[in-house]
């Protein structure tokens, strides 16, 4: 999958020299800008923020049809399908990433489940609408951050995770006022974590849900009950999507066959790789290669 840096230099042809932090990005977008990151959608190993300052967009979010407009938040979390539809010509944003591998990292890990999460969980919507006062708040952070990447702060990293972490604790405070307390208990988040960092490590390898309860001293049915209460998904959905996304990435920037893939991702053969891929794609992976 795309990792931070694969995708700023790949997908928005950033210099290497010029990629700061394996961590976290920040910057400023038009609807021309936007559109280039639809490639990524499906193999970004991250999560994205994206506050609108003007104008509108249309996307697709997991085969539902979104409007963004002034003073709307999307998030956008790891294992999700995003397609950008159609944009206003004066369409302006700010959007900050951070490499889902370094999110699950840092001290303040469960705000960030909270703020990805809790938006599907209670509204059934990736997007929070924040007031003028908020968005402004928000905006003037964001700059902030773009402010630092181009600095040459001594302390920089941990400059960054300073800076995110104060975002993602502003987020939650709005999220409060506007969505009120979550119903997530502090054991499901903690467990909804570990599932997550377990499967970040051995998606490739292990496809079965009794692994990942199993490392998790818990039952199956206890594991798919607490991932869909926080998400509303499965763990079959996490699993299927995860491998859905790594083998995007390979069939996109790789030279390797098809075959190679099928055993690389750990499937029986080459024909079960090909009917996965085809049924959660639409399409079988040599013509989407082709097309790509």
């Amino acid at each position: 999958m795309y990792k931070l840096r694969d995708f700023l230099t790949s997908v928005l042809s950033m210099s290497p020299d010029d990629v700061v932090s394996n961590e976290l990005y920040c910057t400023e977008g038009n609807t021309k800008r936007t559109f280039l990151t639809n490639q990524m959608q499906e193999t970004l190993a991250g999560y994205t923020y994206t506050l609108v300052h003007d104008g509108w967009l249309e996307l697709l979010y997991n085969d539902r049809m979104l409007t963004l407009q002034k003073g709307d938040l999307l998030i956008y979390s790891p294992g999700v399908q995003v397609r950008i539809i159609n944009g206003s010509k004066n369409y302006h944003c700010v959007c900050l990433m951070i490499d889902e591998q370094a999110a699950l990292e840092i001290p303040g890990v469960r705000n960030v489940i909270h703020t990805a999460y809790q938006p599907i969980a209670e509204l059934g919507r990736p997007v929070i609408h924040l007031d003028d006062e908020q968005a402004a708040h928000f905006w003037q952070h964001m700059l902030e951050i773009i402010r630092y990447l181009h600095s040459d702060h001594r302390y920089l990293h941990e400059a960054l995770r300073t800076l995110f972490t104060q975002f993602v604790l502003d987020l939650m405070d709005a999220m409060a006022q506007n969505i009120g307390p979550g119903h997530m208990s502090e054991r499901a988040t903690e467990l909804f974590i570990a599932f997550m960092q377990l499967l970040n490590q051995h998606f490739i390898e292990h496809h079965a849900i009794g692994f990942y309860a199993d490392r998790l001293h818990i039952t199956n049915i206890h594991l798919s009950r607490i991932v869909r209460q926080v998400t509303g998904r499965t763990v079959v959905d996490y699993i299927n999507q995860m491998l859905l996304m790594e083998a995007s990435w390979l069939l996109q920037t790789s030279d390797l066959s098809i075959a190679a893939i099928s055993e690389r991702l750990h499937f029986s053969d080459q024909s079960s790789f090909g009917r996965f891929f085809t049924r959660m794609k639409g399409i079988n992976p040599k013509r989407y290669r082709m097309e790509k």
